[in-house]
């Protein structure tokens, strides 16, 4: 790549993160009231991502014999500290980190 193609590849990545940290204020200033759909969509998305992010993560595991079981430990472990302390991100990090635990020291 050259020098004039990469100083083009930087300004439209950063013309493409400030157009979408900004737009959405732009679009939807404080005080007006969003669409009923965007409002859905907003309700709606986060658990979409998360089961999408499910079946990435575990389109590859072989629930037949025990090279899955560091993947079902590690869901009922996510499961149960979500119930309990109801936080997304402790579940995400906490949930990565077991399983990370799990397979490097525990399932070698």
């Amino acid at each position: 790549m050259t020098t004039v193609q990469s100083i083009i590849t930087i300004i439209a990545v950063m013309a493409g993160t400030i157009l979408t940290r900004f737009l959405p204020f732009v679009i939807f200033p404080e005080g007006k009231t969003p669409p009923e759909y965007v409002t859905w969509l907003g309700t709606v998305l986060p658990h979409a991502v998360i089961g999408l992010l499910v079946v990435y993560c575990l389109k590859d595991a072989f629930f037949t014999d025990y090279h899955a079981l560091p993947e079902l430990i590690a869901i009922v472990f996510i499961f149960i500290l979500h119930k309990w302390k109801r936080n997304t991100l402790l579940s995400i990090a906490g949930g990565t980190v077991f399983y990370m635990v799990l397979v490097q020291n525990l399932f070698i």
